[in-house]
């Protein structure tokens, strides 16, 4: 015999759908999530709901590198320190976090909030290509380095882009493939990034 479904609350419904959205989280991690929340740390789940609001209300894309930021201009881009002959092409702010850490990298950034994947209906215009050229013309980038990920993705993106750089005369290179085939920069550790950068090859 087929066991009823208990309703529970439209609240807790709605919050666990919510979690759901996150990248992993199944049906039942965010069930797990939604119960331990509402049982054990509500005061967390409070905090969690504000910061989330006030990211969406204050956060926007850098004007200059497309990263996020609380200004126009984020403080990457703002700083004297940076060399602005170069320019660092990643797929996420979290692989830029990456490249950062490495210590290597004293250039500047864009970047393009996803990769070219024609079967999803991701195109040019869908990660800012057309921003991305008018970055790398403005006359002080020299080379345009791309550190898009390892994926079939990320190898199609990186040489649609390198062939757009080269019709228009703008130097590019590719980072050395000490990250691995299929590797995504956020799970490399820093010091494979930083000797794939080194070593990057002009495309």
């Amino acid at each position: 015999m087929k066991r009823d479904v208990v309703p529970g609350p439209a609240g807790l419904g709605r919050l666990i759908e919510a979690l759901r959205v996150l990248p992993g989280v199944g049906p039942r991690s965010a069930q797990r999530m939604a119960y331990h929340l509402l049982q054990h740390d509500r005061a967390g789940a409070e905090a969690l709901g504000s910061a989330l609001g006030e990211a969406l209300r204050t956060v926007r894309h850098c004007s200059l590198c497309n990263s996020f930021t609380d200004d126009e201009v984020c403080q990457l881009c703002r700083s004297p320190r940076r060399d602005p002959t170069q320019l660092c092409v990643v797929e996420t702010p979290a692989d830029l976090a990456m490249v950062e850490q490495t210590l290597s990298y004293s250039g500047l950034y864009f970047v393009l909030m996803g990769r070219l994947s024609p079967l999803d209906g991701v195109g040019p215009r869908d990660i800012g290509l057309d921003r991305l050229l008018a970055r790398a013309g403005d006359g002080a980038v020299q080379e345009v380095i791309l550190a898009t990920n390892f994926t079939n993705e990320g190898e199609a993106t990186a040489h649609y882009i390198a062939e757009m750089l080269r019709a228009r005369g703008i130097r590019s290179s590719r980072i050395a493939r000490g990250v691995p085939l299929g590797g995504e920069l956020e799970y490399v550790d820093a010091g494979t990034i930083s000797q794939a950068i080194q070593d990057r090859r002009s495309l």
